[in-house]
C-alpha cells in the first residue's frame, strides 16, 4: 500500500478533538510499532480501535497516557502535548482519565467497596459518608452494589469486570479508556458490558476509547472505528463505513479471514536455512 492509497484522518473541528495522534513513529528495540500513525478521538463519542494481535493497540493507550513516548510524531490530549508535560501535569492529566485495565487488575487483599473507593482515598480528602455514597452510586450503576463486601476471588470474570468499571469512573472521568474489555468473558457478561459502555458514554458525557478485536461488539457502540495494521491506520471511519471498504485488510480482519496481508508469521530467516543450521536462529547460537 502506497502513502497515497492510505485513509487520511481529517482534523477533528476546534475544540472537539480530545486525543489526536499525529505522524507516530515508535519502535520497541529493533521492532517498529507504528510508522506515521494518525487518529483522533473525538467528544462525546465512543472511539473502537481495532486490530490484529501485535499491532500496538495496547501499548497506543501507553503513549496516550503517558507511560511511553513517541519517537517521532506527537500526542496531544485536551490540546497538551502528552510527551512534554512534567510530572504533577500527567498526573493531572490521569487524574482526568478512567482506565479500565485488561484483566480487571482488583486489589486481591481489598473487598469490592474498597476497591472502587481506593482512588478516591488516593486522590481526594472527601469524608467517609461522601465517599460512602460516592462508592455506592458508582456500584449501583453497574449492578452490583449488593456485592459491596465481596472479595475478588468470589467474583465472576464478568463482575470483576464490572467492578473494575465502577472503580474506573468513581472519579468522575472526561476520558474513559477501555483495554480489551471484552477478553474471556461469557456471552451474557460481554453483553452486559457492551450495554454499560454505551450507558457511561450517553449519561456521563465523556469520551470513551475501546481497544478490542472484537469486531461484532465493537460495531455495537463505536462512533467512530480505526483499523491499525503495519504501523499505520488503514481504515477509518464509522462501522458501517469500514463494514462496505473493499480494502483487503480491511476485509481479512472483519471476515476473519486466515490468508491475507497480514500475515499470521513473525518475520524469520528463511525455513529451511534455519532447519539445516545455515543460519544462526535470532537470539541462538551456532552449534560448534
Amino acid at each position: 500500500m502506497t502513502d497515497s492509497d492510505r485513509p487520511t484522518v481529517s482534523s477533528a473541528p476546534a475544540g472537539d478533538a480530545v486525543v489526536e495522534v499525529r505522524g507516530v513513529h515508535y519502535s520497541v528495540g529493533r521492532r517498529e510499532v507504528f510508522a506515521g500513525l494518525d487518529l483522533v478521538a473525538r467528544r462525546g463519542r465512543v472511539t473502537a480501535i481495532m486490530g490484529p494481535s501485535g499491532t500496538g493497540k495496547t501499548t497506543l493507550l501507553r503513549l496516550i497516557t503517558g507511560q511511553a513516548a513517541p519517537t517521532e510524531g506527537e500526542v496531544r490530549v485536551w490540546g497538551e502535548r502528552v510527551a512534554s508535560l512534567g510530572r504533577r501535569e500527567l498526573f493531572a492529566l490521569r487524574r482526568r482519565t478512567g482506565m479500565l485495565f485488561q484483566n480487571g487488575a482488583l486489589l486481591t487483599d481489598l473487598d469490592v467497596f474498597e476497591n472502587v473507593a481506593f482512588p478516591v482515598r488516593e486522590h481526594t480528602d472527601l469524608p467517609e459518608p461522601l465517599v460512602r455514597e460516592l462508592v455506592l452510586t458508582k456500584l449501583h450503576a453497574v449492578g452490583l452494589r449488593g456485592a459491596a463486601r465481596m472479595m475478588p476471588a468470589e467474583l465472576s470474570g464478568g463482575m470483576a469486570r464490572r467492578v473494575a468499571l465502577a472503580r474506573a469512573v468513581v472519579m468522575d472521568p472526561e476520558i474513559l479508556i477501555y483495554d480489551e474489555p471484552f477478553v474471556g468473558l461469557d456471552p451474557i457478561s460481554m453483553g452486559v458490558i457492551v450495554r454499560l459502555i454505551r450507558q457511561m458514554n450517553r449519561v456521563l458525557g465523556i469520551t470513551s476509547i475501546v481497544v478490542s478485536h472484537d469486531v461484532h461488539e465493537l460495531a455495537a457502540i463505536a462512533d467512530d472505528s480505526f483499523l491499525l495494521s503495519q504501523g499505520r491506520c488503514v481504515a477509518s471511519g464509522s462501522p458501517e463505513d469500514l463494514r462496505r471498504s473493499d480494502s483487503e485488510v480491511v476485509r481479512q480482519f472483519l471476515d476473519g479471514v486466515a490468508d491475507g496481508p497480514v500475515p499470521f508469521h513473525y518475520p524469520a530467516p528463511d525455513y529451511r536455512d534455519e532447519l539445516l543450521g545455515s543460519r544462526t536462529p535470532a537470539g541462538g547460537r551456532r552449534s560448534a
